[in-house]
């Protein structure tokens, strides 16, 4: 089993900057876990204290069983793979991918075997004469990988490996990346500022502010479930609209069994619809500010009349509404997501 468990892990800096705020979390065997939050959330600190790169300041961390807080990084038996590639430019795809191996001491038939292996599936085997300057940012992402995959490690440490890549190349690498942490069944914990690249990758989704973990679940629970504010208004793109019920309530607003007191009201653009339609629980009235024609979808967006707070509608197909028109819109009760505004914590 090679199972990764964080217990109450913490990160202090000179001058008492505490970047991690007592972490705990269980990263299950041949599970892909993705950490994502804002810059500055502590996710890559993290990632770099499972890895042994930064010191940890309080809890443990658990690979396999074994407490390896003062462990070296080379001895823990993870592979890291970083945004920036980290190939020696003097050495060829071959070398680059046997490296780390010879060090170890591995006999080379077996590390010609593993290195054209993964070179086989990553498919650069054509480009392993060639120098790192040769290659595309895509295929030297591969071939970070690939030294990675040839270690066979216990656990693979992805830190934004996707982040220079342009947007479709970014799209083709996140699917390579996930068939083939399925095909190998390692361990994997991977870093992203992308939601979006979070929700499709991974098994367990952990969503981080501020050093601490605000919620870790499946990504659709986090999805259909946020157990807080800032996991309503993180996860989705475009994200939940999330409007503040005074316990007058607000004009140009209706809302059927609202809980007692100020609440925050959430809600996501696509669960909302022309009202007429279906029968809602909840009615709003809002004017079109702007609109994003994207092909299948259509993104509308207004404010709210009381408030000025902004609306975000999803509309399939090709709406068009003219700026400045009042626009009437509905959801269902099932739909409807409330919170505290105070404690930012989901009501029942």
């Amino acid at each position: 089993m090679s199972d990764v468990r964080l217990s109450e892990v913490r990160k202090v800096y000179a001058g008492g900057v505490e970047a991690v705020k007592g972490v705990s979390l269980t990263i299950a065997d041949g599970e892909f876990c993705v950490l994502v939050g804002p810059s500055g959330c502590g996710k890559s600190t993290l990632l770099r204290m499972v890895a042994g790169l930064e010191t940890i300041s309080g809890g443990t961390c658990a690979i396999d069983g074994r407490v390896v807080n003062e462990i070296e990084p080379a001895e823990r038996d993870i592979a890291m793979v970083f945004q920036n590639y980290a190939l020696y430019p003097h050495m060829s795809v071959y070398n680059n991918m046997a490296y780390g191996l010879r060090n170890r001491g591995t006999p080379k038939d077996e590390i010609d075997a593993r290195v054209k292996e993964a070179a086989r599936i990553l498919e650069v085997e054509p480009f392993l004469e060639r120098k790192p300057k040769a290659l595309s940012g895509g295929q030297r992402q591969r071939v970070a990988m690939g030294r990675a995959i040839v270690r066979k490690p216990k656990v693979f440490l992805f830190d934004e490996p996707l982040s220079n890549l342009d947007a479709k190349l970014r799209i083709q690498m996140r699917v390579e990346i996930k068939k083939l942490q399925r095909a190998l069944k390692t361990t994997s914990i991977y870093v992203t500022h992308d939601q979006l690249e979070a929700m499709t990758l991974a098994d367990q989704l952990v969503v981080m502010n501020k050093g601490r973990v605000e919620q870790a679940g499946r990504p659709l629970e986090l999805y259909e479930r946020p157990a807080t504010l800032f996991v309503a208004g993180f996860i989705g793109a475009p994200p939940m609209n999330l409007i503040t019920l005074p316990p007058e309530g607000l004009p140009g607003l209706q809302l059927a069994n609202k809980p007692t007191g100020k609440v925050v009201l959430g809600i996501r653009p696509e669960h909302l619809f022309e009202q007429g339609s279906k029968s809602a629980d909840l009615s709003l009235e809002f004017t079109v500010q702007a609109v994003e024609a994207v092909g299948a979808e259509t993104y509308i967006y207004g404010a709210l009349g009381g408030n000025g707070t902004e609306i975000i509608l999803r509309e399939p197909g090709k709406a068009s509404p003219a700026l400045g028109t009042r626009l009437k819109v509905g959801a269902s009760a099932a739909n409807l997501h409330f919170f505290d505004p105070e404690t930012s914590q989901r009501l029942a």
